[in-house]
């Protein structure tokens, strides 16, 4: 290891008064820091959704009625709660009463398919654990009935609605003007189910229940793709959470009530959960999104709230970019907008920047392996547009060559292998990928190729999976689609390599773009084509230049809205 990683020479460049924190506070459970919040705001908003608003009183009443719930359902410390949710005001309370009973939350997408909700929580289950499911009564029915029978460890479910919040007169007048997916939940065999609103929160108790919990037990498994093989569920204790809390608040200056948060991540995602910890923690309010893809809702709430802070994907914000109502928006009461997830094209930060506010946007990184955050722009100091700033307090961090293992030179590309305490426990019931991910050292290897420069900024530049090999070049598709997303035509773009049938071993770069929809032309994809090509041709080496380059009326996104380079490859 070089002098400048050991040295962890990048904190030079953290904003004035910063320094590691005393590893000290984070000795505690999550639900004993967010107590404080509870008893110092009890009145304040916490949740705005579609017109409710709901007290951070009413947020601990109800989540003590799911802990007593899951106790009286015999659930125990170590047990698991599937959370298959929108961004709802139920996963709230689920998500704080899983963890006040002692049990681990796992999010569970909404957007599954059985098969894919099958595989989670048999998983879930494998280790001999109690599992219990939050659904919405749309998947009950459609999706969850036809797995019950193969779950023996699926215990218990509880069902709501998307307007489940609301009373049952709003209800029948949502109805009335809009079209709510809905289903009808029946008794399942072997199987308790509950309904949320009519069992939950009127039969069960609203103390606070008596468990103790300790920093080192498992507060979530939350289920990662990765890029190979099935989804691995990450382990990620109180201590971990804490942790990362306390270090991105502390690099932030955040502060207690002070805050309005919007975020499009969804609550299954680790961007999503983080960033309501962070909320639930800070006594903020947080304003929730179900669904990201509707910008309309997302702007009349930015006008209603005035928040302080928006976090979302790049893709939400190249939307939001595109949309006439956001760039009409008055803006000033937001201080930052933070971006993760994936790479965010540079001409479309200075877009975004141009509409909210110069010097507003935040890169980060981070991966659910890591609780989520490690690195970060600073908040008051130099920020550089395309980076993901500088490693985190309490943070070490390495570059090594993926296929030697060597630590490389600054300036050079190598996979970001980060330790600290906020690196997982390890994944659920798979000590060989455990083993295969987290070296001897301690070090998290991410799977990400980055460089850094002699300031300690980094940038991404591939995933080790996604990077391309050209005649033995090696191409890094973000570096390729921050340069093609310049060309005004592109509005969106991802590359991927395909095998080159001339040469084996090597492959070809072919581009899917996005057109910009305020991009005018004469309709002549060919033409287009060719203009794209030769525009590369200038702005790239001879070996990054796309082969083939398809135009796309819309791009494949995942589930929290990155580019699907899994579904581009098929």
């Amino acid at each position: 290891m070089t002098d400048f990683y050991k040295n962890r020479e990048w904190r030079k460049n953290w904003d004035e008064g910063l320094s590691d924190l005393d590893s000290k506070v984070w000795e505690t459970s999550y639900t004993s820091a967010i107590r404080d919040t509870f008893d110092t705001f009890p009145d304040k908003i916490a949740l705005a959704y579609q017109g409710l608003e709901i007290s951070f009183a009413d947020v601990d009443k109800y989540s003590n009625q799911f802990a007593n719930m899951l106790i009286e359902h015999g659930f125990k410390k170590g047990d698991v709660v599937g959370i298959n949710l929108a961004n709802i005001p139920e996963y709230v309370y689920a998500l704080i009463g899983t963890l006040k009973a002692g049990c681990i939350v796992s999010g569970v997408s909404p957007l599954m398919s059985d098969v894919q909700m099958h595989y989670q929580i048999n998983d879930l289950g494998a280790g001999g654990k109690n599992v219990a499911l939050v659904t919405l009564d749309a998947i009950f029915e459609h999706r969850l009935t036809k797995i019950a029978n193969k779950l023996p460890q699926l215990k218990l479910v509880i069902a709501t609605s998307v307007i489940g919040s609301f009373d049952k007169e709003s209800r029948e007048k949502i109805k009335a003007v809009k079209e709510i997916p809905s289903g009808m939940v029946t008794p399942l065999e072997g199987k308790v189910v509950l309904d949320f609103q009519d069992d939950v929160l009127t039969k069960y108790s609203t103390d606070l229940p008596k468990v103790e919990i300790n920093p080192d037990d498992i507060a979530f498994i939350q289920y990662t793709g990765g890029t190979t093989g099935p989804p691995k569920g990450a382990m990620l204790t109180h201590r971990n959470c804490v942790s990362d809390l306390l270090i991105v608040q502390t690099w932030l200056n955040w502060e207690k009530g002070k805050g309005i948060a919007l975020s499009g991540f969804p609550f299954f995602h680790i961007a999503g959960t983080f960033f309501l910890e962070n909320c639930i923690y800070l006594g903020w309010t947080q304003v929730l999104i179900p669904d990201p893809r509707d910008a309309m809702h997302i702007c009349n709430e930015i006008k209603k709230y005035q928040p302080t802070a928006l976090v979302n994907v790049p893709s939400l914000y190249q939307i939001l970019i595109n949309f006439r109502k956001f760039k009409r928006l008055d803006h000033s009461n937001l201080e930052v907008c933070i971006s993760a997830a994936s790479p965010f094209p540079v001409e479309s930060q200075k877009a975004l920047e141009s509409i909210v506010g110069e010097g507003k946007l935040l890169e980060v990184y981070g991966m659910t392996e890591t609780s989520p955050l490690t690195t970060m722009n600073p908040m008051w100091g130099k920020r550089k547009l395309g980076s993901i700033g500088l490693p985190l307090l309490n943070t070490e961090l390495i570059l090594m060559d993926p296929e030697t293992g060597d630590v490389v030179p600054l300036g050079q590309a190598g996979e970001i292998c980060v330790r600290g305490p906020m690196v997982m426990k390890g994944y659920y019931n798979k000590p060989e990928e455990t083993r295969k991910a987290i070296d001897s050292d301690g070090f998290m290897h991410t799977g990400d190729v980055g460089v850094m420069y002699e300031d300690g900024y980094l940038k991404i530049v591939d995933r080790t999976k996604d990077m391309i090999i050209v005649g033995g070049f090696k191409v890094f598709s973000a570096k390729v689609e921050d340069t093609l997303v310049k060309h005004p035509a592109v509005g969106m773009v991802a590359l991927i390599g395909i095998p080159n049938p001339d040469r084996p071993g090597s492959e070809i770069v072919k581009a899917y773009i996005q057109l910009n929809p305020d991009y005018e032309f004469d309709g002549d994809e060919e033409v287009l084509r060719e203009d794209i090509l030769n525009f590369a041709k200038e702005n790239c080496a001879p070996y990054e230049v796309p082969k083939i380059i398809e135009i796309s009326k819309e791009l494949p996104l995942t589930t929290v809205g990155k580019i699907d380079k899994k579904v581009l490859r098929k």
